[in-house]
């Protein structure tokens, strides 16, 4: 008699049709809005700008006991951020916002950006860094830079600096930390990785399969490296998977959405963090998929907020 395999049902059904395996254990809450999504796709970029704008100017931002200052960081060229200070506020947070280095901004981050000073209790200036593909690599990380120098010379307290950000955002900010490290740069204390970009290779698991997520796919992810890296070759600085080295780097927060292209390379990237003995806490969000946390209504998503805050008040205890 043959021996069964109880995983080849699993294996049939992957080969039938991915939809199969991506839906199984979504979040009922997130799942309900799954019908209203636009296409994900980032060939017309400037359409994607503005409808990332409409979005985001219907949610309404968490601004109360703070100050808010929108103001430009000298450089070449000098670079907008948007400033939250909330009363008593301990520790600096340099944070860099999603949308495949080629949409958002400072207004469109200013729900989500307003929602990590709040939680977190921290001053947080958010990055309106240049945009691809007008402005490929190294235009965004070279902003992102410039601000992070200005804003070790201005806090508070120059010990109390951690970078972060959200999908490009995040990969942003893992490439601040490797440069800060590689050139003696301003002391980082921690670093906030949420469901970054860091592979321009796309050869995970999930990069491969993850062909019909919601807001984020494969295709997606393909068109947002081409546009960031402008037909050069990645570098380390642009796809920090690609770093050798990843010892000497903060400590890190990684979290990753289970139905996401960038789940396993962030995964990995927290993997070799640890065995390079950098500090890591990992937190894959079961149900959950890429950008989902702005449905706010889904209590996962209100965890997700709760959790940033919590871990940068811990980065900075």
């Amino acid at each position: 008699m043959a021996r069964h395999d109880p995983g080849s049902c699993d294996r049939r059904r992957l080969k039938q049709g991915l939809k199969i395996v991506k839906m199984v254990g979504m979040d009922p809450e997130l799942e309900a809005f799954i019908p209203f999504f636009p296409k994900a796709e980032l060939t017309d970029v400037v359409k994607e700008r503005a409808f990332l704008a409409e979005l985001a100017g219907g949610i309404p931002a968490e601004t109360d006991g703070m100050e808010v200052e929108d103001r430009l960081v000298p450089g070449d060229p000098d670079v907008p951020v948007r400033i939250y200070r909330p009363h008593d506020a301990h520790g600096t947070v340099v944070w860099m916002h999603g949308g495949g280095w080629c949409i958002g901004d400072v207004e469109t981050e200013h729900p989500w950006a307003s929602r990590v000073a709040a939680r977190s209790q921290a001053t947080v200036i958010s990055v309106g860094y240049r945009l691809a593909p007008e402005n490929p690599f190294p235009a965004a990380l070279d902003d992102a830079w410039t601000v992070l120098l200005w804003a070790h010379e201005n806090a508070d307290d120059p010990d109390l600096l951690a970078v972060a950000g959200h999908s490009a955002g995040g990969g942003l900010a893992a490439a601040l930390a490797l440069k800060a490290r590689d050139e003696q740069g301003p002391p980082i204390r921690f670093q906030l990785l949420h469901q970054p970009g860091l592979d321009d290779r796309l050869t995970t698991w999930s990069a491969r399969h993850f062909t019909d997520t919601p807001w984020y796919t494969r295709a997606k992810a393909v068109q947002a490296w081409a546009h960031y890296l402008g037909g050069q070759p990645a570098t380390p600085y642009a796809a920090p998977a690609r770093a050798e080295d990843l010892s000497d780097l903060p400590p890190a927060y990684i979290a990753s959405a289970e139905f996401c292209p960038n789940r396993d390379e962030d995964i990995a990237y927290a993997t070799r963090l640890m065995q390079s003995d950098v500090q890591v806490e990992l937190h894959q969000w079961p149900g959950t998929f890429h950008g989902s946390q702005a449905l706010l209504s889904a209590d996962v998503s209100q965890r997700q907020f709760a959790e940033i805050g919590a871990v940068l008040r811990r980065a900075f205890a």
